[in-house]
């Protein structure tokens, strides 16, 4: 099993694992791998240096005197992705999904027609600017595919 690491056209990088290399490159060109956190069908492949395990290989030490901020203090990209996703799942967690009805329950939540309720599903930039002038806010947030549907 050969682990690839990849990015989308959005810049997300993630793994794939792949039979062989020629696996990947048949899934790709037929447009079945894409980007976990937005969908995105063009994915490249990331160069990736093989791990060579060498008998007595140590790993260089770390001075404890570093007056710059070490790699561990910047947020890598892996970690503020699996924040994100992390976010995304409570946030669909804590919220019911009304669907394409999200304009009309919003407006029905908006003026007491309905329980005060944290809502989310989809709605058209045009409805959303709707809602804005009616003094509704809203929040367009993209929400991955493997995350659509019912949560398990």
């Amino acid at each position: 099993m050969k682990v690839l690491n990849l990015r989308c056209a959005n810049g997300h990088g993630f793994e794939g694992w792949f039979g062989t290399d020629d696996d990947f490159m048949d899934q790709n060109g037929r447009g079945l791998i894409e980007c976990p956190l937005c969908a995105d069908k063009v994915i490249t492949r990331l160069p990736s240096a093989p791990r060579l395990n060498l008998s007595g290989a140590r790993e260089p030490a770390v001075s404890t005197a570093l007056s710059a901020p070490t790699a561990a203090a910047v947020p890598q990209p892996a970690d503020l992705q699996a924040a994100w996703m992390a976010g995304v799942r409570a946030l669909m967690a804590r919220t019911e999904d009304v669907g394409a009805q999200f304009p009309e329950e919003a407006r029905r939540i908006h003026y007491g027609e309905a329980a005060p309720r944290g809502i989310r599903g989809q709605a058209t930039p045009e409805q959303r600017e709707a809602l804005r002038e009616e003094g509704i806010e809203t929040v367009a947030i993209p929400v991955p595919r493997g995350l659509e549907g019912p949560l398990q």
